[in-house]
């Protein structure tokens, strides 16, 4: 795998990012593309560790050979080098950007703290491919005759209409917004993908026969039970848009959102697109010369963060209840597994001030208007700790604590009420479906995704 003695001889090199304060002048991807002969290189240190936990479930959760790619890479068989990667993954150029790599946590070099640059070299792959003409249509050579709906164009919805019709199946794709894509292309910046890479797949998709239905709410313009008339299966990948309630006082005044609506005004500004969503209506919010605390210490907060200094925001605070993780972790009490140790995005290191172990505890405000986030520190059991509290100035304040199901109306309303389909136990409502024929309790309907999981 690689060269034998490759991790031995050569160093770990990642993708270099622009200066930040380059960067936060423009939404546009700031990574630093590395040239063939240094990617190779760095596949080139795949070592050959007998069990490679990278691609195992501890590692990669769609299982990409890692080795064998990097293998085919340092022997610059590119063309291989896609065929084996496009095997297990639909869409390289996408998780090679903004996947947070636990592969690289599971390579068994990560106990020394020098993993191959796995995401580097898949998103390597992929750029590769496009330049080089080889990710095209691939229509089927024969046609089954039968037709499958789905719902939802997100992450789910693209790779199982791409392997449906590719089957031979009619597959009709129906997307509740303007343009596909889900929340990868209205929920993630700009700056960490930008979305001409989805228009090509969905060029690509096109041209091997999926159509797509955008401006189409289905349960509101279209029932589920017209498609399942209409289709011989429906496959539901609809995602995780319910916002989780945060319960925090004060969570009405303005200039209080939820990170959701935020990302995704941004995401059609730059885009071209009107900032109303049909899902995340909002007056306009903009960050420019105003004080911004972010509630939240995962992906969603620190896309608000980068977002909030790329319109000029004076100061950001991102408050995170978990307590300061520490620098380096035990290698031998949790590798190859993903470690809990302080981790600083590229957003976070564009200037964000962070506060660890602490509960939002009221949103204060003057005549119905946020002016402050009051705050206290918190013991393990993030419990408050008497005599700790504080208030942090605050013109906009945005709550990104993560998801909690599906969206309320449209679909799942139908599908809950007059279909009475089962949903799992949580109060998140998810769709019961296995991950064997995503199958739900509704004859010829299925699920995948988010809205499953």
């Amino acid at each position: 795998m690689g060269k034998v003695t490759g991790f031995l001889e050569i160093d770990r090199q990642v993708h270099k990012y622009q200066p930040a304060s380059d960067r936060i002048r423009h939404f546009r991807e700031f990574t630093l593309p590395m040239s063939d002969k240094e990617v190779e290189k760095q596949a080139a240190r795949c070592m050959d560790c007998g069990i490679p936990f990278c691609h195992g479930p501890t590692g990669c959760p769609i299982h990409n050979q890692i080795p064998d790619w990097n293998d085919l890479v340092y022997n610059r068989d590119w063309d291989n080098a896609i065929r084996n990667l496009h095997s297990t993954n639909n869409f390289p150029e996408f998780t090679g950007r903004i996947c947070p790599a636990p592969c690289e946590e599971a390579c068994t070099l990560n106990l020394e703290d020098i993993p191959v640059a796995i995401k580097t070299v898949e998103q390597a792959i992929a750029d590769k491919a496009y330049e080089t003409g080889h990710i095209r249509p691939y229509p089927p050579e024969k046609k089954t005759g039968k037709r499958v709906a789905i719902i939802g164009s997100g992450p789910a919805g693209m790779a199982a209409a791409q392997q449906l019709g590719r089957a031979g199946h009619d597959v009709h794709v129906y997307e509740r917004e303007s343009r596909p894509g889900g929340l990868m292309r209205y929920g993630i910046p700009d700056f960490k993908i930008e979305k001409h890479y989805i228009d090509r797949r969905i060029e690509q998709m096109q041209g091997e026969g999926v159509t797509f239905h955008c401006g189409v709410n289905v349960g509101v313009d279209k029932p589920v039970a017209e498609l399942l008339t209409e289709h011989d299966a429906v496959l539901y990948c609809g995602g995780s848009e319910t916002p989780r309630a945060a319960g925090i006082p004060g969570d009405d005044l303005g200039g209080v959102h939820d990170a959701m609506p935020y990302l995704v005004q941004q995401n059609r500004r730059v885009g071209g697109e009107p900032i109303q969503s049909v899902a995340w209506p909002s007056h306009p919010i903009i960050a420019g010369g105003q004080h911004v605390v972010v509630v939240g210490g995962g992906d969603t907060a620190s896309d608000c963060v980068g977002t909030a200094f790329r319109q000029g925001a004076v100061r950001v605070t991102q408050l995170d209840i978990r307590p300061q993780p520490p620098e380096k972790e035990d290698k031998l009490s949790v590798w190859p597994y993903w470690a809990t140790k302080m981790r600083t995005s590229s957003s976070q290191a564009e200037g964000a001030e962070r506060e660890f172990q602490v509960a939002t505890l009221e949103f204060i405000g003057e005549e119905g208007q946020l002016t402050g986030v009051k705050c206290c520190e918190v013991d393990e059991k993030r419990k408050p700790i008497a005599g700790t509290e504080f208030v942090i100035r605050a013109d906009l304040a945005f709550i990104a604590i993560g998801f909690a199901g599906p969206a309320m109306g449209g679909v799942a309303a139908e599908l809950e009420g007059e279909m009475k389909i089962t949903t799992d136990s949580r109060r998140s409502r998810n769709v019961e479906a296995n991950d064997r024929d995503y199958r739900t309790s509704v004859d010829r309907l299925y699920a995948a995704g988010d809205v499953r999981r």
